[in-house]
């Protein structure tokens, strides 16, 4: 399996190169050359397989056996979701009205991106030890990647990390959980700025390419491909738990609604339908719409300011998944694809050609949630089932009311559930609910912290690169004493 750019111009890599990649050299985001097509016995063969085994199916697909053997492959993703609190990794919870929410946050940081990140970390993990080589991790975050990149990698010997959090956007929970751990690998700068802000730096050291070259250096957001390939599991759980029969022809859909910040998820879920899986997606947003008006009204263009929201982690105007899926939509042309990026990165306004707007619109629909309408969500589904959503996930579960009000759904429906409620005790408290919080996330409080600032005025791209480069001399001079 080799991986292509979304612009074109970059040469094709093998899934190693996609994995210790941020960007593409030209700017774009690494996507299959060649898409699986899944046929009805696949699938049904599927469908009685735990979320760990899905995981290890579709990434057989997608990994070469050349690169990691199956045996490995299995091995690598057991150890990633060995930590999580429950042995099924995820659970699937069955509401009152029809309301389904698949829990995706029984990971050590309580959210989703705990999913991706492990398994992303044991393959980065199996190839660094095989190279003898040594990365740097730069990760930007808006809440929870972050902390799940830190737990992933957190003590490894060949990997350093280095994450900026957006000061004051994120919660306190979220912020300690990457402030307290002191590993000597872990790196975490409080930037005085939005995630969109802080997402600059990073895209500004990435486009180096002989910089990034020089020192290893790699992204684990939501633009590294094996954060999208995991995250595509979701999808096929949630249509084998929720779909009626798979002895139908054609089988019938079930609609998936995804709460949807950098659209990682939301790109997942585009990749199982072009594989064959027949589910409805719902990109639910919040405030922040630019997802919801480009599948909408093909208007991809940032707004004024981002809005700050109670659903935090999904505060995000440049959602830079979004350029995987017009990829998609397009028929892979790159042409194209690379023709509205520039266009978009000169100007930050674009209005999608109709064809591509079209066929995205008739396999993608989508909501727009406000802050009343996420804790009203939030206090029904607690009168209701005595069950606590974070905000995120209340985010979808406020279309399945929407929708639920008056009339039956035309399909099952499964909103994916990004985060515990546990990390949002304000948010619960705004909702006139009682936060549930589990003592490890209430030991933070009483833990040593480590941040270094980035304040405005400063320049924060020399700032990172002068880090990177501190953590490449370190690096050198203790592989330089090991060879002695």
């Amino acid at each position: 399996m080799w991986y292509i750019s979304t612009r074109g111009i970059a040469p094709r890599v093998d899934f190693e190169g996609a994995l210790c990649s941020g960007y593409a050299p030209d700017g774009g985001l690494y996507m299959p050359e060649e898409l699986p097509q899944l046929d009805i016995e696949t699938l049904r063969h599927w469908s009685s397989l735990s979320y760990p085994s899905l995981v290890k199916e579709l990434c057989s697909l997608f990994i070469g056996p050349e690169l990691i053997p199956r045996e490995d492959l299995n091995g690598l993703i057991d150890r990633a979701f060995s930590r999580f609190r429950s042995s099924d990794v995820v659970h699937l919870q069955r509401l009152k009205n029809g309301l389904n929410v698949l829990e995706l946050w029984h990971g050590v940081t309580y959210a989703f991106k705990d999913l991706s990140l492990s398994c992303a970390a044991q393959f980065l993990q199996y190839f660094l030890e095989k190279r003898g080589k040594h990365v740097t991790i730069l990760v930007g975050t808006s809440g929870d990647t972050g902390s799940a990149a830190i737990e992933s990698v957190q003590g490894a010997k060949n990997v350093d990390i280095i994450v900026l959090l957006p000061k004051g956007y994120c919660t306190k929970i979220q912020e300690l959980q990457m402030t307290t751990v002191l590993k000597e690998n872990v790196h975490v700068f409080g930037v005085e700025g939005n995630s969109d802000e802080l997402d600059e730096p990073i895209k500004a050291v990435f486009a180096d390419v002989a910089f990034v070259k020089k020192h290893n250096l790699m992204s684990l957001n939501s633009i590294n491909w094996s954060r999208v390939l995991v995250q595509m599991a979701h999808h096929f759980f949630s249509y084998f738990r929720c779909s009626p029969s798979l002895d139908t022809h054609p089988l019938s859909p079930v609609e998936v609604v995804v709460p949807s910040g950098a659209g990682g998820n939301l790109a997942a879920g585009c990749l199982a339908q072009k594989m064959g899986l027949p589910i409805r997606l719902v990109a639910a947003v919040n405030h922040n719409d630019i997802i919801h008006r480009t599948i909408q009204r093909g208007d991809f263009s940032l707004s004024p300011a981002v809005k700050p929201t109670l659903a935090s982690a999904m505060d995000i105007q440049v959602p830079y998944n979004m350029e995987r899926i017009f990829w998609l939509f397009s028929g892979s042309n790159s042409q194209v694809i690379r023709a509205l990026m520039e266009q978009f990165e000169r100007t930050q306004s674009l209005h999608l050609p109709k064809d591509l707007h079209s066929k995205l619109s008739d396999a993608v629909t989508s909501v727009s949630v406000s802050d009343d309408a996420i804790t009203r969500a939030m206090g029904r589904c607690w009168d209701e089932n005595q069950y606590l959503l974070c905000p995120h996930s209340a985010v979808a579960v406020s279309y399945h009311y929407q929708q639920m009000d008056g009339r039956q759904p035309s399909a099952p429906r499964c909103c994916l559930a990004p985060a515990s409620a546990a990390k949002f005790p304000e948010v619960v408290l705004a909702a006139g609910l009682t936060p549930e919080t589990p003592e490890e996330i209430r030991a933070l409080e009483r833990k040593e912290t480590r941040c270094t600032p980035m304040r405005r005025g400063e320049d924060w791209t020399l700032m990172l690169r002068d880090a990177i480069e501190g953590l490449s001399r370190r690096w050198t001079g203790r592989s330089s004493r090991v060879s002695e």
